[in-house]
Parts: structure tokens; C-alpha cells; sequence
């Protein structure tokens, strides 16, 4: 096995979570459709309104899926970490794009044509289920975060921001650093707030050592009282 083939397996087995659903035939033909798309940092993957065509799943890197809203005010829904699959609830739905997914550095996605997972859906119970529990886990995390997002304050709303980004992207090897490089824009759109309220809103929890802050580096200090805040609201 040559090394090109070698990374072709590589890959199939990250995508293990959806190609470990198919049958022998299924997988041979699935994989032979799967295409590779490296993305620069900041790169649009797909954009609101266009016809979705391909499923996506992230095998390197991190992504952001975002709408605007009421006076073009930008908000970040969720992020995406390896290994996700995104891209495919707008065809499920016979829709349009309703969100814009970008990269917030280089990442590798691996692509497959949204008509084959209809078909592989309609002739596989056991992919449909997976793709039920996905939708389910997606609503349920959607659900809670607009609940949080509207009635919480906005030091909670940072709070529980910060404790997200640790939850899915874990820290560096110094054990306090988050693993994700937000801008503060970036922040405040994933936290609903005005990017001033999340600068100044950072500097309080640097003056009380929660956190330290570092350009676009943070480190979580005190996690403990970070959760306190979170949860408080």
C-alpha cells in the first residue's frame, strides 16, 4: 500500500463514526465519492442562502457556523471541532442554507455528495439512526444555548462561552491555555454581546484572576469560579 493510500485510510478511519454504519458494498462506494477540501484560515466553506450539495466532515482544524440577525448583527451558533459532520440539515429540510460556515484556521474537510446519503439513508436503518441522533444531540445543545444566551448576564454569558471553547477544544500542554484563538469579535458573536462588552467584560475577569489574558491567548485560572459565574447567570 502506497503512502497516498495509506492517507486515504488514515482519513476513512477518522470518519469511522459514519463509515463504521455502512456494509461492505456501501463503504467501497462511499469512499470512492469522498473528496478533500483544504481550507485557508477564514475561508467561507459555504455561505446562507446557497443550495447545499455536499455533506462535510472536519478532519483538521476548527470552523465557525453563524447568521446574521436584526441589524446585520453577526451571531456565531456553534463551533465545530474533528471529527464533525455538518452541512446536511439544510437538505434534509429541502432547504437553503440558513447559516455561513468558516474556518477559524487551516482545515482539512472531507466532502460527500448529499445525494449518496440520501441514498445510503433510504437503504441503511442503521445510518438514518445515526443521523437522527445527530440532528437530536444538535437540537438539544442549540436549545439550551439560546436559553442561556437570553437570560443570563452577560458575565455569565461569557463565563459559559469560555467553559464551551475549553469542553470542546481542551487546553494546551501548559493545562490552562484554551486550544482556540478567538478574536474578540469572535468571542462576543459566540456569546451574545457587543464586542466592547466582551473586551471589558475580560478585563474584570482578569483583574479578579480568573483568567489571564494574552493577545488572543487565554488561560482559565480559576475554573472553578468561572463555572460559579456560568451558572449564577
Amino acid at each position: 500500500m502506497g503512502k497516498k493510500d495509506n492517507a486515504k485510510e488514515e482519513i476513512f478511519n477518522k470518519m469511522g463514526l459514519l463509515l463504521g454504519k455502512l456494509t461492505e458494498e456501501q463503504y467501497r462506494t462511499t469512499t470512492a465519492m469522498v473528496s478533500l477540501r483544504q481550507c485557508k484560515k477564514g475561508e467561507t466553506i459555504y455561505s446562507c442562502g446557497e443550495m447545499p450539495q455536499y455533506m462535510y466532515c472536519l478532519l483538521e482544524g476548527k470552523v465557525k457556523v453563524y447568521k446574521y440577525g436584526i441589524g446585520n448583527r453577526c451571531q456565531i451558533v456553534r463551533v465545530m471541532k474533528p471529527v464533525e459532520y455538518f452541512g446536511y440539515r439544510a437538505y434534509f429540510s429541502n432547504g437553503c442554507f440558513v447559516t455561513t460556515a468558516e474556518t477559524l484556521e487551516p482545515s482539512l474537510l472531507a466532502m460527500i455528495p448529499l445525494t449518496a446519503i440520501k441514498h445510503l439513508i433510504l437503504t441503511n436503518a442503521s445510518l438514518g439512526w445515526f443521523f437522527v441522533q445527530q440532528l437530536c444531540d444538535e437540537l438539544g445543545r442549540s436549545d439550551q444555548r439560546t436559553v442561556n444566551l437570553t437570560q443570563k448576564h452577560i458575565r455569565g454569558r461569557l463565563a459559559e462561552t469560555l467553559l464551551v471553547l475549553k469542553d470542546r477544544y481542551g487546553l494546551e500542554a501548559d493545562g490552562y491555555t484554551l486550544s482556540i484563538y478567538l478574536s474578540r469579535e469572535d468571542l462576543a458573536n459566540l456569546s451574545n454581546m457587543t464586542t466592547s462588552n466582551a473586551i471589558r467584560t475580560l478585563s474584570l475577569f482578569a483583574a479578579d484572576g480568573i483568567i489571564a489574558v494574552d493577545g488572543r491567548k487565554i488561560k482559565i485560572i480559576n475554573e472553578e469560579q468561572l463555572m460559579q459565574i456560568s451558572k449564577l447567570g
